[in-house]
């Protein structure tokens, strides 16, 4: 077996699972389930028809490059949403179709790091699971940048030092993030990019929340926006991943892509053919209609509005709720043991959260890895788990049922004080 599985941890809803062994939730109140970040809006209803449209050309092997009309819907969306100039994003070399952002985020890693070079992969701390696990694997050694209250949520980049920026071959950037909701300024992202060329690195950025701002006039920026802002008209360096899970409520579909620099995707595409991860015909379909418009995402994004709006009304007397720039995750401070407090809740009002520290890894310094060589000076407490102490609220539930669960939370706590 491959000897670095054992360096994986159990993934958070595996350690939940085991949490909440043995606690009998009461049988009178329905369970509402708010750990996991998967979408419950029904789908696009045109979606949802194209696909059955399409189940007949199931019959024909489809290529790992994709369709000519996906990668043009995406190229043309890309543009649109980060007021890119028409045609500066080229979709036969510089968009990939993917499964989703997840299998790509994993693969991506293992197609574009160079173990001979003892490498490092940096990565917001707490993080989505699958950029520790990715870095593992591909024999890098992850670099955990503590996003916390103090740093406004942004990783400290010149908190790094010198040697770990030098070993460093891909940056991890989540916006907005999970589980903190934060969005990288236009400015950071020209930072990074800075960096990125002073280092020979590239900045992966998962972009998978991006369309769930909360502001409507203020949508996030993006990494390819930041390049083309800095006069990168081939995006060097530069690795978008962007999903329809979450901007058109469809996580069972399995569908996205990536985009950015030519000769990063060419090599990509190299890897994908052997991978074996080509998307059905009748999902490419599907998510061309849905990459088209953008009617339904906006009204999918309102929904999440109006959740954050009714719920922390209900929660900001018992609880530390902030509304977030972006994503549908509250990133609660409940000040206190973060299992204990999802272990109980679970117990007392059958709603199931996702402890903080599940997400987060502890660091050797405020905002270093796993050696305090690979970290120039400490934004926090060595050793502490930034995601400890703290809870993620997922607001996928509809709205009635983020209401109720709010009511039970605030009760919970209520009869806790």
């Amino acid at each position: 077996m491959n000897p670095r599985l054992a360096r994986l941890h159990a993934y958070p809803f595996e350690r939940l699972a085991r949490l909440k062994a043995g606690v009998t939730a009461p049988a009178g109140l329905a369970h509402i389930a708010m750990s996991i970040g998967e979408p419950q809006h029904a789908p696009p209803a045109f979606v949802l028809e194209k696909l059955r449209e399409n189940l007949h050309r199931l019959g024909s092997y489809p290529v790992t490059a994709g369709l000519p009309e996906l990668r043009g819907a995406a190229a043309r969306w890309l543009e649109r949403r980060f007021g890119l100039q028409a045609g500066r994003v080229d979709p036969d070399t510089m968009v990939l179709p993917v499964n989703g952002t997840r299998e790509a985020l994993f693969s991506f890693v293992q197609a574009v790091v160079d173990d001979r070079t003892a490498p490092v992969v940096a990565m917001p701390n707490p993080f989505y699971q699958i950029y520790e696990g990715a870095a593992l694997l591909a024999g890098a050694e992850p670099l955990f940048l503590n996003t916390t209250a103090s740093t406004g949520y942004l990783p400290d980049l010149d908190a790094v030092g010198e040697d770990a920026w030098r070993r460093c071959q891909v940056l991890f950037l989540c916006s907005p993030g999970n589980p903190t909701g934060a969005v990288l300024p236009l400015d950071f992202l020209r930072y990074a990019l800075t960096l990125a060329e002073r280092y020979d690195f590239i900045i992966a950025a998962d972009e998978c929340y991006t369309e769930i701002y909360l502001d409507e006039d203020s949508p996030s920026p993006g990494l390819l926006q930041a390049a083309a802002a800095a006069g990168r008209d081939r995006f060097e360096r530069c690795v978008v991943f962007h999903s329809l899970s979450k901007r058109s409520s469809v996580p069972g579909l399995r569908s996205g892509f990536v985009a950015g620099d030519p000769e990063v995707i060419s090599r990509f595409l190299l890897y994908r053919t052997y991978h074996g991860s080509a998307m059905a015909v009748p999902t490419q379909l599907a998510s061309v209609a849905a990459w088209d418009d953008d009617v339904h995402a906006a009204t999918n994004r309102r929904l999440y509005q109006e959740k954050f709006d009714r719920v922390i009304p209900i929660l900001s007397d018992v609880l530390d709720v902030e509304r977030p720039a972006g994503g549908f995750y509250l990133w609660s401070d409940i000040r206190g043991d973060d299992e204990r407090f999802t272990r109980d809740l679970f117990a007392a009002q059958n709603i199931t959260l996702l402890p903080g520290s599940y997400l987060a890894r502890d660091t050797a310094g405020g905002s270093g890895a796993a050696g305090s060589d690979l970290a120039a000076g400490s934004a926090g407490v060595p050793g502490a788990n930034p995601g400890a102490g703290r809870v993620r609220i997922s607001l996928v539930p509809s709205v009635e049922q983020c209401v109720e669960a709010a009511e039970r939370i605030r009760k919970f706590i209520q009869g806790h004080r």
